[in-house]
């Protein structure tokens, strides 16, 4: 059984910790926040804009509940730290619990900068612990499907993908709205589908984006085509600038040579589709459950065989604030960007 202590009780915190209480190998045994500390285990009154939103009552039974991190870290019957903290605070939290020799997972984006993001990777390569970046998406039952069907080229090769998260803005916190401290929806939302196309076709050589401030003082939209190995035609759209009512979509469409794949997440049963070559059109039943199980549970297995995770890491993480940055400078300088 491996002792997990949330850090961060906000929406992603109470999301961790559902995917913890589905885990046979996990327990919730310490939660921490310095400013939002339910002590009686209900997150009730907190919800975002993907996932369970029914309300969440914690069993505080033999769990923990303090206001400092420092307890957690001199606590040896906590092993893995789960960090769902603002942006800013990433570097110094995922840093100390790394020295202190904890197993760490960290929310993306890995940190505000590239820069930072690099000196928590170097802290990741030195530590004892395991470390692993919150890259959900990796994990998503249907991006799991897609990044199979691409490395397999089961429907042939790619000749051109396109992926969309858009969204009404972040209303469950004010921190994202400050572009200064949360890097706005290009380093906040966007950053998901960065890193799954440098999952699924390596890291780009170059981009080119548009893009543009409304909602906060960062990127609030942005449109970016993206140069990578083998020569599809790869692009991404990412914003939290739609107006009320308008609520969250992600998905992607990916042209094969053989087939097309459509997946949009508000299509409820019908999902994803699959359109190949000679057959009739299809819907792909996929695995159940989040990415946030999915990666959750793959942390958990990987402390369990004392083996570092190997889906995604503190390099890929960093790699894809460097991408998001060429796109901003891309985005103020109006030229492609060379990676």
């Amino acid at each position: 059984m491996v002792n997990v202590g949330v850090v961060g009780l906000g929406f992603m915190g109470a999301t961790h910790i559902r995917a913890y209480l589905k885990i046979p190998g996990a327990r919730i045994a310490a939660i921490c926040d310095a400013a939002r500390l339910p002590v009686d285990g209900d997150f009730s009154s907190i919800s975002g804009n993907i996932g369970a939103q029914d309300p969440l009552k914690l069993d505080m039974t033999g769990v923990k509940a303090t206001r400092q991190l420092d307890d957690l870290l001199a606590d040896p019957g906590i092993e893995l730290v789960d960090l769902c903290v603002p942006t800013l605070a990433h570097p110094k939290l995922a840093i100390a619990a790394l020295k202190a020799g904890k197993h760490v997972v960290c929310e993306k984006p890995l940190a505000r900068t590239a820069a930072l993001a690099r000196e928590i990777e170097a802290a990741a390569a030195a530590a004892r612990g395991f470390f692993m970046p919150a890259m959900c998406i990796r994990f998503w039952p249907e991006y799991v499907w897609l990044k199979e069907a691409i490395a397999t080229a089961r429907y042939g090769r790619v000749l051109a993908a396109r992926f969309r998260r858009v969204a009404e803005p972040p209303g469950w916190s004010t921190e994202f709205l400050d572009g200064a401290k949360s890097g706005g929806a290009l380093l906040d939302l966007h950053i998901h589908d960065v890193d799954f196309i440098q999952f699924c076709f390596g890291r780009p050589s170059a981009v080119f984006a548009s893009g543009y401030s409304s909602v906060s003082s960062a990127i609030d939209h942005v449109t970016a085509q993206f140069r990578v190995p083998g020569g599809a035609v790869v692009s991404a759209e990412g914003g939290w600038a739609m107006h009320a009512g308008f609520g969250f979509h992600m998905g992607w469409t990916v042209q094969f040579e053989r087939a097309t794949a459509d997946y949009d997440c508000n299509r409820g049963a019908e999902a994803l589709r699959l359109f190949a070559a000679g057959q009739p059109a299809q819907t792909v039943a996929c695995a159940p459950g989040d990415g946030y199980l999915g990666e959750l549970t793959h942390m958990v297995e990987s402390i369990a065989a004392r083996r570092a995770p190997t889906v995604v890491t503190a390099r890929d993480a960093a790699s894809a604030v460097e991408i998001v940055e060429a796109e901003e400078q891309s985005i103020r300088t109006g030229q492609l960007v060379t990676l």
